[in-house]
């Protein structure tokens, strides 16, 4: 079983296709006497697109009937605040027992939107949603620095530095996740698995405002 989240807020029905791209960032040029060559670069942010249906009507495969606008809403607030948040997707195994290894969890923007109304769809809406991976960065100071004989150095340093000690526990907040938790505590997001593990949280997915979670 899957389940998709936007900043934890669950889909109510699990899209039935998930698209994954990992654009390539290589450079091709053309030598005089050499002819085309491939520069390879690092790959570009992955691009995650699907479509999810908000339904009108309520369904027994689907979680409990909310109002459309909920989620439309929350679209909304999502395009507009500006933040990256977190996208998972959680799997499940028919028996009810989770697939760490298996789940996607990534910080993300919201880069586009589409609602779609077709008479086969019947009452309910069709999203399309085009999302974009996020990678924090920090600004660094370059300082010139002229030698004796004329040459210039260029060193760099982070804007800023974090001296903060790792802490032992988090009190989750509204609209945390355990990757986001340990990306931010713990300086990565893949100790998850581990801390779900410890915290014996048998679904990452699921953690709540006021929750306490051991970080070792």
């Amino acid at each position: 079983m899957y389940s998709f989240y936007l900043d934890n807020m669950q889909l109510p029905i699990t899209p039935s296709k998930l698209q994954i791209k990992t654009p390539s960032q290589n450079k091709t040029m053309n030598l005089i006497n050499d002819g085309e060559i491939n520069i390879l670069k690092l790959p570009g942010l992955k691009e995650i697109s699907f479509e999810a249906i908000i339904p009108r009507v309520q369904y027994p495969f689907g979680a409990k009937l909310q109002s459309a606008n909920l989620f439309l809403n929350k679209l909304w607030e999502l395009k507009n605040k500006k933040q990256y948040f977190s996208f998972t997707v959680s799997r499940l195994t028919p028996g009810g027992k989770a697939l760490f290894m298996d789940d996607i969890s990534l910080l993300v923007s919201l880069e586009s939107y589409s609602m779609i109304e077709d008479a086969q769809n019947g009452l309910d809406l069709l999203v399309g949603i085009e999302l974009k991976e996020y990678k924090k960065f920090t600004p660094k100071i370059a300082t010139f620095t002229e030698t004796d004989g004329g040459e210039v150095l260029v060193t760099t340093e982070n804007t800023r530095e974090s001296r903060k000690e790792p802490a032992k526990t988090y009190t989750v907040q509204s609209g945390d996740t355990l990757w986001a938790i340990c990306k931010k505590e713990l300086g990565d997001g893949g100790k998850y698995v581990e801390i779900a593990k410890l915290n014996q949280i048998s679904n990452p997915n699921l953690i709540y405002p006021g929750q306490v979670v051991e970080l070792g």
